[in-house]
C-alpha cells in the first residue's frame, strides 16, 4: 500500500524525483501537492483502494504525507466488510 501510493505521488507530482520525499513529509507545506492536486489524489485512492473518501475526510491529518495516507486508509478498509476490499488486499484465506 505504502509503496503504491509512494509511486503515485512520486510520478505525479515530483516527476521521478523520489530522493526529495520522505513518508512523513507534508504534501502542502513543501508544496508537492496543491489543491487541485489532492482532488487527483483522492481520485486514485479511492480508484486504487476501493474505498469512498468522504468531504469530511479531506483534511491534513489523512492525506498530508505518505504515512497519513497510509494510515488513514487502513482505518478505512478495516472498517469496510471484507467484501468491499479489492482482492490485492485481501488475505490469501479471502
Amino acid at each position: 500500500m505504502l509503496q503504491k501510493i509512494r509511486t503515485f505521488v512520486i510520478e505525479n507530482y515530483l516527476f521521478g524525483e523520489e530522493g526529495k520525499l520522505g513518508n512523513d513529509d507534508s504534501f502542502m507545506e513543501s508544496g508537492i501537492i496543491d489543491s487541485t492536486g489532492i482532488l487527483e489524489l483522492v481520485r486514485f485512492l479511492e480508484a486504487t483502494f476501493a474505498v469512498k473518501v468522504a468531504d469530511e475526510d479531506l483534511i491534513p491529518d489523512n492525506l498530508d504525507s505518505i504515512n497519513k495516507i497510509v494510515v488513514f486508509l487502513e482505518a478505512k478498509l478495516s472498517a469496510s466488510p471484507s467484501g468491499n476490499r479489492p482482492a490485492s488486499l485481501q488475505s490469501a484465506g479471502g
